[in-house]
């Protein structure tokens, strides 16, 4: 399961997988991931066949907000501002644990984009639906069996939660354990807003708080897993301060 937290780390550089070297630090990387979780985490957020550009003028590694639509770092900042350590502590940490706990928090590797062709789209949001595709079907589930999951704040399942903050957490199971949830689909496809809609209770306060309001109705409209996760990140780091 560690290796999945690395699956992707060319991504980080800008080169692609074929040329990507196999080590990073010591440690190795861009290692194909079993069970074809990679490719149906990749349905999530992006359609099948050829990818072509979406956003004129942008064909970088760093994703755009789609709260401010413009990438968060500045990339000739990344050295100065110790991100390049950040980064490979991300990708060489080997306790299955730590290393899941420091994806969910880490606000680094959400400047990456999973494609240069959709710029709205996470690696770091890839990477944890992988990591929960991963462990599910290791398990012997069906994409079919899953479900999004809302748990408490501090109710996180090793490799399952694919995201965490002060409020709520989600994450991708077959059990719900009694907690609001709603079922992924028959195939992995853009379907997060989809998923949302039907969930049994949502987390989020629209009766009383407008900026829950605003959040949830763009949740509503979103397609891509991985942006509309990294959506919640992005809109709770700059309104709930």
């Amino acid at each position: 399961m560690v290796a999945v937290y690395r699956h992707d780390a060319h991504k980080m550089n800008g080169q692609p997988h074929e040329y990507a070297p196999e080590t990073f630090a010591g440690v190795p990387v861009n290692q194909t991931v079993p069970h074809g979780a990679d490719g149906d985490a990749s349905a999530l957020s992006r359609p099948s066949g050829q990818p072509e550009q979406t956003v004129e003028n942008h064909e970088t590694l760093y994703r755009l907000s789609l709260i401010e639509g413009e990438s968060r770092y500045d990339p000739q900042e990344f050295t100065r501002n110790g991100v390049e350590g950040a980064v490979q502590e991300l990708l060489t940490e080997d306790d299955p644990e730590t290393i899941h706990r420091m994806w969910l928090e880490s606000d680094v590797v959400s400047a990456f984009n999973e494609s240069v062709y959709y710029p709205y789209t996470s690696l770091k949001y890839h990477t944890l639906l992988v990591a929960a595709l991963l462990d599910n079907y290791r398990a012997g589930h069906e994409f079919a069996d899953l479900r999004l999951v809302v748990d408490d704040a501090d109710e996180i399942v090793l490799h399952r939660t694919i995201y965490a903050s002060e409020e709520f957490a989600l994450r991708i199971d077959v059990d719900a354990r009694g907690q609001p949830s709603a079922r992924l689909g028959s195939r992995p496809w853009r379907s997060w807003a989809s998923t949302w809609n039907r969930l049994t209770a949502h987390p989020l306060d629209t009766a009383h708080d407008k900026y829950d309001m605003v959040l949830d109705s763009n949740l509503r409209r979103i397609g891509a897993w991985s942006t509309a996760l990294q959506s919640i990140e992005d809109f709770q780091g700059v309104f709930d301060q």
